[in-house]
């Protein structure tokens, strides 16, 4: 059984997304064992509640200094000790430490087709706005396993959207959660959990 770790820092539906796939049994072998935001009024914490899963909060708000953070939010995963930490829109950076311990073992869903839209600033509505500002045709989301830069590991899945000429930032974001975030984001830990995953050089692969 994959234990799963969820950090999220809003609504968390892309968390509500997974547990429903849990329940449908479109991911197996796994169940979500926490969930850990940096925001103390994110309704993924009501989400986690209501399902019975330990829900906490991690601010950078609650310690001295953004070491302290790391160091806490590190040794609450530690603690949790989980087989794979999903981060599904948690806008907060992980510590190189976190990663360190967790190596190949974190993934993380992103708005767009990386390698467009991303790193340093896109996160949210803004790498929506970016999209469309670009006049692309086409956008959509990632997921991806996370090393110690920004929107940089492996790419384990995408899936395209298409942009239409009347979209908002708005109206594109939800259409990429709903037509991919929401389909590639439990499909990649159903994968993970029944071992259809590995990393070679470099490479996420499906076997």
């Amino acid at each position: 059984m994959l234990r799963l770790l969820v950090c999220v820092s809003g609504g968390g539906t892309n968390l509500q997304a997974i547990l429903d796939a849990i329940d449908a049994g479109k991911i197996t072998d796994a169940r979500v064992e926490a969930v850990i935001s940096n925001n103390a009024g994110a309704f993924a914490l009501e989400r986690a509640r209501k399902k019975g899963i330990e829900a906490c909060c991690i601010s950078p708000k609650q310690y001295e200094s953004r070491e302290a953070f790391n160091r806490a939010l590190t040794e609450k995963a530690l603690e949790i000790s989980p087989d794979l930490i999903v981060l599904a829109g948690f806008l907060v950076a992980v510590p190189e430490e976190m990663i360190r311990a967790f190596e190949n073992r974190i993934i993380n869903i992103h708005p767009s087709l990386i390698p467009s839209f991303c790193g340093v600033g896109y996160y949210g509505l803004r790498v929506h706005e970016a999209a469309l500002a670009r006049g692309v045709k086409v956008t959509g989301a990632t997921v991806h396993f996370v090393d110690c830069g920004m929107d940089t590991g492996p790419i384990l899945l995408q899936k395209a959207v298409e942009v239409r000429p009347e979209d908002t930032p708005e109206s594109l974001q939800r259409r990429v959660m709903e037509e991919a975030e929401w389909q590639i984001l439990p499909r990649a830990i159903d994968l993970i959990a029944n071992g259809r995953v590995s990393i070679e050089e470099g490479k996420a692969k499906i076997q």
